[in-house]
């Protein structure tokens, strides 16, 4: 999975950019680093790094600019955020500006590891994508696996991060299915909640307001103390039909 895999560290302490290139390296992945914004932006125009581990606290700007910056990048670099154990708004904000993952620190590299090939999973950048000929078609949408899209009725695209549409196909797999907030998290980033852990509904809220799911919600019910449910009817195409 990692051979040759680019991930770009960006974290102004410079033991922890040692510790994580020398151990990210060891895992097989292809290590770059940067101190700074600065660097930041040079690493990822000379080198097209596949990830960046960035960390929230820069000494010339915050990392949550970069991650504003780079949600308007086509195609889009996955984003695992490092934050202090406190930063819960800077984790939120992150997650709203298309974040696709955080670690608080202090943390162990392991995890980091995890995390890492958990997204790249996600993202379809750990080995090439398997056949897929399934469309979902939901109220006035196509949703495409294979190439991980969103089409409305009137052909635009709806502007989706990889967390988002994971979440989206999810629930198109299980229509009309209760699914707690535990049960989407582990389905989507395959980890376990922290009882604090808001990052399912700033992304359930992230992807109704895309799909225009309002107040009343005809797309999508939440359950009080339950989770959420998608209440309209899936049907399931193939690309031929």
């Amino acid at each position: 999975m990692s051979d040759n895999t680019h991930i770009l560290i960006v974290d102004d302490d410079s033991e922890i950019r040692s510790l994580l290139a020398r151990y990210l390296g060891g895992q097989g992945f292809r290590i770059s680093v940067a101190a700074d914004r600065r660097e930041c932006e040079s690493r990822i125009a000379d080198g097209s790094p596949e990830l960046i581990v960035l960390d929230v606290m820069l000494p010339d700007g915050s990392g949550l600019d970069i991650c504003r910056d780079l949600q308007q990048r086509r195609p889009r670099i996955p984003v695992i955020l490092l934050t202090a154990l406190k930063e819960d708004v800077d984790r939120i904000i992150g997650l709203e500006l298309g974040a696709d993952d955080y670690l608080g620190k202090p943390f162990n590299p392991r995890e980091l590891v995890a995390r890492i090939k958990a997204v790249l999973r996600r993202a379809g950048r750990d080995e090439p994508p398997a056949p897929e000929t399934r469309i979902y078609a939901f109220a006035d949408f196509e949703a495409n696996p294979e190439l991980r899209s969103v089409i409305d009725r009137t052909g635009a695209e709806v502007d989706l991060t990889g967390a988002e549409f994971d979440l989206l196909r999810v629930f198109l797999e299980r229509p009309g299915r209760l699914l707690s907030r535990d049960q989407l998290l582990d389905m989507t980033q395959g980890r376990h909640r922290d009882p604090l852990d808001r990052s399912i509904d700033v992304l359930m809220s992230r992807l109704r307001r895309k799909l225009g799911d309002g107040d009343r919600g005809s797309l999508f019910k939440t359950v009080r103390n339950g989770g959420y449910q998608l209440v309209v009817p899936v049907k399931t195409m193939t690309d031929a039909q």
